[in-house]
């Protein structure tokens, strides 16, 4: 089925008034830089501080889940090396396909903003982060799975990534009630 939903995307969506938006969009994911950029900028102002820092644990969360542990463990091909037809749009990618990368970190710092910031930021990061997991599909370094996959742990990495953030906030705010 990853593979039919691939080619099924490679004939009848791909078009050439489309293929360089969709590449930026894709770059936008690489290492995860635009969401550690906006996590950054975040933390700079008081008002967004939480919604940075759980952006931050979340984007570390996702690193270490996905990106450390899971792909080394399933180390499932890149679909351009198993699928024949498939066209790949970008270079080639140097670690394994499951789960996708780019939407664990995507999902994993749109939600923490979602979570924390008001709607009017937390829609357009979440349409983001689709879009960026999207774009893996249409220029064909990842399956369906790996991208359904990545969006749920990057989803779970933030609801973690809250805790986390509430565990801390509270310990630091006993010190200095302590004090």
């Amino acid at each position: 089925m990853d593979e039919t939903i691939l080619l099924w995307i490679q004939e009848h969506i791909r078009n050439p008034y489309l293929d360089q938006a969709v590449i930026f969009i894709t770059h936008l994911g690489d290492a995860g830089w635009f969401w550690i950029v906006l996590a950054f900028i975040l933390l700079l102002f008081v008002k967004t501080r939480r919604a940075g820092a759980v952006s931050a644990i979340a984007l570390l969360c996702s690193l270490i889940i996905n990106n450390g542990i899971l792909k080394n463990a399933v180390a499932r091909v890149r679909p351009y090396e198993q699928i024949e037809e498939l066209t790949l749009m970008i270079e080639k990618q140097v670690d394994f396909s499951f789960p996708s990368g780019h939407s664990a970190a995507s999902f994993a710092a749109a939600t923490a903003i979602y979570l924390n910031l008001p709607k009017r930021y937390g829609i357009p990061a979440l349409l983001l982060a689709a879009l960026i997991a999207l774009s893996r599909l249409y220029v064909g370094v990842h399956y369906p799975t790996d991208v359904l996959f990545g969006v749920i742990s990057g989803i779970g990495c933030a609801l973690l990534a809250q805790l986390i953030y509430k565990f801390i906030h509270g310990k630091c705010q006993e010190k200095t009630l302590d004090t």
